[in-house]
């Protein structure tokens, strides 16, 4: 190990310099639990928000934890697997902050769905011609994700497109740099309480969720 690395992992070092990981929070659900139904229901927000959702931030915590002595040198070289760490850390992060959009990308019964208006409705009519056949290649998307995974719009300052993307996993196919501006999650335990194995059928009652605000919100920050 080179010299730089050995004094970087030594505990007078660690302390020396105050260092430490800054844990991950759970944060708010931003409705009531029941706030989704008909469409998502209760049961379903509940083991999601309260199960997974925590689950993937207790996860990353854990593993911060770990990384915390590797750095500090409190594990010696062999009684860790830094790989393992940071594979570890890429799933419950991405988990966790992929998560906190998605409950963000819909709105209660009765407040999402609908038509975009503002900055996202324009780029979407101009980019795809008509919000119709934007719904109809981003559900057709959705359908052809392998798997388990997320389907996201993202929004290109290079280019200033809105790129539709199917995330595999928590992490594969993710475009780097690229803000998320809305997201639908597809992994079984989004639906299958309430939708069995109509994955299909789930994409079609999230539309009627989608909060246009948001969007238009994080859009708006990256024009």
């Amino acid at each position: 190990m080179p010299i730089l690395m050995q004094g970087l992992l030594t505990s007078s070092t660690r302390q020396d310099y105050d260092m430490t990981f800054k844990k991950y929070e759970l944060p708010p659900l931003p409705y009531k639990l029941d706030a989704l139904e008909p469409y998502i229901s209760k049961d379903i927000v509940d083991v999601h928000y309260n199960g997974h959702h925590k689950g993937y931030v207790n996860g990353a915590n854990g593993l911060l934890d770990r990384l915390d002595k590797v750095v500090s040198g409190g594990l010696a070289q062999g009684q860790y697997d830094v790989q393992g760490i940071l594979r570890g850390l890429t799933f419950n992060i991405n988990g966790h902050k992929l998560h906190a959009l998605y409950w963000n990308s819909m709105a209660p019964s009765g407040k999402g769905g609908g038509k975009p208006g503002g900055s996202i409705g324009d780029l979407i009519s101009k980019q795809y011609g008509s919000f119709e056949r934007f719904k109809q290649v981003m559900t057709e998307s959705a359908n052809s994700l392998p798997g388990t995974g997320w389907t996201a719009l993202y929004y290109d300052q290079e280019t200033g497109n809105l790129q539709i993307m199917t995330i595999e996993n928590h992490f594969m196919n993710h475009i780097g740099e690229l803000p998320i501006v809305l997201i639908v999650d597809e992994f079984e335990h989004a639906y299958y309480l309430q939708y069995k194995n109509k994955r299909a059928d789930y994409v079609d009652a999230w539309w009627n969720l989608v909060n246009w605000d948001f969007a238009d919100q994080r859009l708006r920050k990256f024009l």
